[in-house]
């Protein structure tokens, strides 16, 4: 992602660009930090004093280190015990955010420095740095915790400090507060004494921490609030989950129990002690994230930590499961080895998330994540990647506010979906072996992309660095096009770059891919076939069947003749096609349709052929297919948008009748999401059934009964009673996100009030995002369900350009809610007219920190109007053909 910047006068700043990057200058090093903090929870001001050890590298007279929205007092700079200076000149640049200070001296390389300085910040409501969170007390009243977030670059919101992910150091920290509040850090306790507060003058407690081993800025954290606790001593060292007190602390246990079987098992399978001294787990009431992966102190959105059995159901606790094994697994693959800098983020990320699943699977064997690995996470990695707007795995990042709009579906699932390519080829033991000598290498220290992959090439024994490569180092993936030839018994596959806008230009396409052909017959998986050409032909023993990309564990999407895709439906009844086969096939084909390679006939057909599949997973596949052609013609003709209606309704209900919707205690976790889904595809297309036994629960559950709707459908009823009900129903979902217990359940009801589409009641729901009633972490929960009819996606928009001003205020663009919030209220459109509309109105704007989710929505905008165009007349007739469309 190349940006143009204006008006920095990089040379004059204290900013060193080296490859590309604007970073600190190299001529000093911190070593240690002693920070002290006093926070004021009524003020939401805090006192700070740190001082930082440093290493003088190279003969010096001036100090650069970053800081950001912090009020200096004082500055003093020393050697052993003389001062050099305690009124040195001081410059602040607020583009690169460091401070840059200069004395008269020269302090000689080979020396030690320390530098002191006092200062003051804010403890602020953008949950970024160190900031405030709030709660409900009690009496009702309002109650603050004090929190951090570092991650990217938001330590120096904090604290002076050298805040880039390569520049380790350890940390002392004391957190100075009211005696009654607990006060939590990486490390445990070392040391409590009664100090004089210096901004009440009270006596107040003053805690230190043990000091940290060599760490990252980003990972620090430090909290100080009310908070309630519970433990286990399952593991090795303490494992304890925190939260505010108006929540129920009991509803930590399942992640709590979690957590200490997870560290055991990842410390057995790295081979690597956990080194820290205890293990906190904290529920934040305002999360800009999910979870942080402070090192011995994570952070959660309270949804993501907290799990009542009771109010939730299998995909919230599935969510839950994978976020704490995920932050879990950064405590080695993040923490103890760091990447270098923020175009290595995927190392971190997607290895948290490919080992979340690998835990995941372990533990949880009967939940069979491997299969919806391929309907979620690759399939979210192929959708933005196959947006011109996408970006490589590894991508160049110059400065801070870039880093922000990184972490996305490329980072994360495409870089999982990577190691999931290479720890199939290389088999999962071999690929586990080179993680053991990655992290034994370069324990406490900083890595570069080719680190990872020569400790794997070291434990296989192959040279993986030029292939692997290719596919972190460049944008997109291929679409592999299959052609038979019968005579010679062999298929020709030949290599394009895939782009959703089916516009591929010559100069986008030089890629070529080494691409795993995985190669399915009767006979079994031929894991030893690669397409690293443009194309080439291989024999194939039997064509009467085959699959390419067995189990879809290969980035790329194939494309077969019309003839060949209804022979592979065929071949899926008869049971020779896996569960992921089926998914990755009828996803394949619906990305490929969408995109203009085939026609979209040919995937409605597919999908009709596919009415007595017995699996949950690629039922999850069918009805995501369904959905994104119902979204793409969601402004087209009323009589095409009601047969598409009538097709998803003739293709769900038997299954969804068959299923049912009662859950009875030994439903299993897949067959309990299994019931929901189709209950509410069938539901949301119109089922009578299923609507009138919707509308019973809901009259039963607005009399008080809360157990009349079962947890894992409630979110169905909701937008089921919302689109056929009026304004009663959604009185009653308004006022159960305002007074439901948990955050769970007050999250469902506010996800789903978007689904009401009346003009009075879109508007109510718009005036909730940006109300006190909403909290920031959660603005674009009401919004998202208006993206599911005509009316409120140009409500949103209109709200959004009316909006514009408080949006920018309230969610600051380095942070990244901002970009949310814009792909959402933009990406849903489906014509070039409203795509000239969103682009004249960003004209006049700077759009710093979001201009990728801008590009990526107006992409999706022009890939849907093209495909209408396409399209419009063959879906159309199909409709027509099969009865659905007079």
């Amino acid at each position: 992602m190349c940006k143009h910047h204006f008006g920095t006068d990089v040379t004059s700043s204290s900013i060193d660009v080296s490859k590309g990057r604007e970073v600190l200058p190299k001529n000093v090093k911190p070593i240690h930090y002693d920070l002290t903090l006093e926070p004021n929870l009524e003020t939401f001001e805090y006192e700070g004093k740190v001082v930082i050890d440093l290493d003088v590298v190279e003969d010096t007279t001036s100090i650069s280190l970053n800081t950001l929205e912090l009020k200096i007092h004082s500055t003093k700079i020393s050697t052993g015990d003389k001062l050099i200076t305690s009124s040195p000149e001081i410059q602040y640049n607020e583009d690169t955010q460091t401070t840059k200070i200069s004395f008269n001296e020269t302090i000689p390389g080979g020396s030690k420095a320390t530098l002191t300085q006092t200062f003051t910040g804010t403890l602020n409501d953008n949950m970024a740095g160190f900031y405030r969170s709030s709660y409900n007390g009690k009496d009702g009243s309002t109650k603050y915790l004090a929190t951090t977030q570092m991650e990217p670059t938001d330590a120096r919101r904090a604290f002076p400090c050298f805040d880039e992910p390569a520049l380790k150091a350890q940390f002392t920290i004391t957190l100075i507060a009211d005696k009654g509040l607990a006060c939590l850090s990486n490390m445990d306790a070392a040391s409590e004494k009664e100090v004089d507060s210096k901004m009440s003058g009270d006596k107040k407690k003053a805690v230190t921490f043990s000091k940290t081993p060599l760490m990252s800025t980003y990972l620090l954290a430090f909290i100080v609030g009310e908070l309630n606790c519970i433990e286990t001593n399952n593991f090795r060292v303490p494992v304890r989950v925190f939260a505010p007190p108006d929540r129920d602390i009991e509803h930590g246990r399942f992640s709590l129990e979690l957590a200490a079987r997870t560290l055991d098992f990842y410390e057995k399978k790295f081979n690597s002690e956990f080194p820290l001294p205890k293990m906190d787990m904290v529920a934040i009431p305002d999360f800009s994230a999910g979870a942080m992966e402070n090192w011995g102190l994570i952070t959660y959105r309270v949804v993501d930590l907290l799990f009542d059995e009771k109010t939730s159901g299998a995909s919230t606790k599935q969510r839950v499961a994978e976020v704490v094994q995920h932050e879990l697994a950064h405590q080695w693959f993040g923490n103890l080895v760091t990447m270098d800098f923020w175009d290595g983020l995927w190392l971190n990320e997607g290895f948290a998330t490919w080992m979340s699943w690998y835990s995941c699977n372990e533990f949880y064997p009967e939940w069979k994540v491997w299969e919806g690995y391929v309907t979620d996470n690759l399939q979210s990695a192929l959708s933005l990647d196959s947006l011109r707007s996408s970006h490589p795995i590894e991508v160049p990042v110059k400065r801070a506010d870039e880093i922000n709009q990184i972490f996305d579906a490329i980072s994360y699932s495409k870089g999982s979906c990577v190691l999931r390519m290479i720890s199939k080829y290389l088999g999962e033991e071999t690929f586990m072996e080179g993680i053991r000598r990655y992290l034994k290498k370069h324990a406490y220290g900083n890595t570069q992309t080719g680190d990872l992959w020569a400790a794997l090439s070291d434990a296989s024994g192959k040279e993986l660095e030029k292939v692997m490569d290719i596919w972190t180092k460049n944008v997109g993936f291929p679409v592999v096009t299959v052609t038979e030839n019968e005579k010679a018994g062999s298929i020709h596959v030949k290599q394009n770059r895939f782009l959703r806008t089916a516009d591929v230009k010559p100069e986008e396409d030089k890629t070529l891919f080494p691409v795993f052909l995985e190669l399915r017959t009767k006979e079994g998986v031929n894991s030893d076939l690669t397409l690293d050409s443009r194309e080439s032909d291989f024999k194939v023993k039997d064509l009467d069947f085959f699959k390419l990309n067995a189990d879809h564990s290969g980035i790329y999407r194939t494309s077969y003749s019309p003839e060949r895709l209804q022979k592979l439906g065929v071949a899926a009844k008869q049971g020779l096609l896996t569960v992921e086969d089926r998914a990755g096939m009828i996803a394949d084909a619906g990305a490929l349709a969408a995109s203009g390679y085939q026609k979209t006939s040919g995937i409605l057909s597919l999908l009709e052929s596919f009415k007595t599949e017995s699996e949950f997973v690629v039922w999850s596949e069918i009805t995501a297919r369904i959905s994104t052609l119902r979204s793409a013609w969601i402004f087209e003709d009323e009589a095409v948008r009601e047969a598409l209606k009538k097709f998803q309704l003739d293709l769900v209900k038997d299954k969804a009748h068959q299923l049912g919707w009662g859950f009875k205690g030994s439903d299993g976790h897949i067959e309990q999401q299994f019931k929901s889904l189709l209950f509410s595809s069938a539901g949301i297309a119109n089922d009578e059934t299923i609507k009138k036994a919707s509308f019973e629960m809901f009259a039963r559950f607005k009399k008080g009964d809360k157990s009349a709707i079962h947890p894992n459908i409630r979110s169905s009823v909701y937008a089921i009673v919302l689109m056929y009900g009026g304004e009663e129903e959604y009185n009653v979902i308004l006022n159960e996100y305002r007074t439901a217990n948990t955050s769970d359940e007050r999250n469902t009801a506010l996800r789903a009030i978007g689904r009401a589409n009346s003009p009075g009641l879109i508007k109510r729901t718009l005036s909730l995002p940006l109300s006190d009633e909403v909290k920031g972490q959660d603005i674009y929960l009401p919004l998202a369900s208006l993206r599911t009819h005509a009316t409120g996606i140009d409500a949103l928009w209109d709200w959004m350009k009316c909006n514009w001003d408080e949006l920018e205020r309230k969610l600051p663009p380095g942070l990244t809610m901002l970009g949310s919030v814009v792909s959402i209220c933009t990406s849903s459109f489906t014509s070039s007219a409203q795509m000239e509309d969103i682009e004249e109105f960003f004209a006049k704007k700077s759009t710093k920190g979001f201009d990728q989710a801008l590009a990526q929505s107006l992409d999706a905008i022009r890939a849907k109007a093209s495909w209408i165009k396409r399209d419009q007349e063959d879906v159309k007739t199909w409709l027509k053909e099969q009865g659905y469309l007079q």
